[in-house]
C-alpha cells in the first residue's frame, strides 16, 4: 500500500467514526435537553423590596404591574415578542440560569433589612426553573453578578418592549 492510501485508510478508519460519534452524542444531548426553547410556555418576573414583590411581569397573561417614579402603581399589557423570549431564554442559559440554586438569599441577620429581591421563573412543557434572589446574598461573587446581569438583561427588554408599544399607539 501507498503511503497516500495508507494516510486515506487512517482517516477513514479513525476521524471518521469520531465524527459519526460526536454528531450522535451532542445530537441526544440536544434533543433531551430539559430547557429546550420549542417546549417554552412562559415567563414570570417579579422584583421588589423586603417581601413585597409589587413589580412584576407575566408572559402567559401579558400582565405588566411596576412602581413609577411617583410611587403609584401602573397595570398593562406587555406583549414581548417570541424573538424576546428566544433572547431571554438564551441569555438564561448563557448565565448558567438552569444550575443557580433555587434560593439565593443573603444572610438571616440581615433580614430586617429592606433590600431588593427578585423572583424568576421560566416554564416549559416538561420542567420549569425559578430563582429567588436577594440583592445583599454575599456568597459567591460570580454567581451573584450572574444574576444581576441576567436581571439587568431582563429590565432592557421589558423597558424595549414597552417603548415599542408606546411608540406604537395611536394619538
Amino acid at each position: 500500500m501507498k503511503d497516500r492510501g495508507k494516510k486515506i485508510f487512517l482517516a477513514a478508519s479513525v476521524i471518521v467514526p469520531f465524527m459519526l460519534y460526536c454528531g450522535y452524542y451532542y445530537g441526544m444531548m440536544v434533543k433531551n435537553a430539559p430547557y429546550k426553547f420549542s417546549e417554552f410556555e412562559s415567563f414570570t418576573y417579579r422584583y421588589g423590596t423586603g417581601d413585597s414583590l409589587l413589580n412584576q411581569y407575566d408572559s402567559k397573561t401579558q400582565n405588566y404591574q411596576y412602581i413609577d417614579s411617583d410611587d403609584s402603581l401602573v397595570k398593562t399589557k406587555l406583549k414581548l415578542t417570541k424573538d424576546d423570549l428566544l433572547y431571554l431564554h438564551r441569555k438564561a442559559t448563557d448565565y448558567g440560569f438552569w444550575d443557580f440554586p433555587t434560593q439565593i438569599r443573603g444572610r438571616k441577620d440581615q433580614a430586617g433589612v429592606n433590600s431588593p429581591h427578585y423572583y424568576i421563573k421560566f416554564k416549559y412543557k416538561r420542567k420549569s426553573k425559578e430563582v429567588y434572589f436577594d440583592l445583599n446574598y454575599d456568597g459567591n461573587p460570580k454567581l451573584k453578578d450572574a444574576v444581576r446581569v441576567l436581571i439587568e438583561t431582563i429590565n432592557k427588554s421589558l423597558d424595549e418592549a414597552q417603548a415599542r408599544t408606546e411608540t406604537n399607539k395611536p394619538a
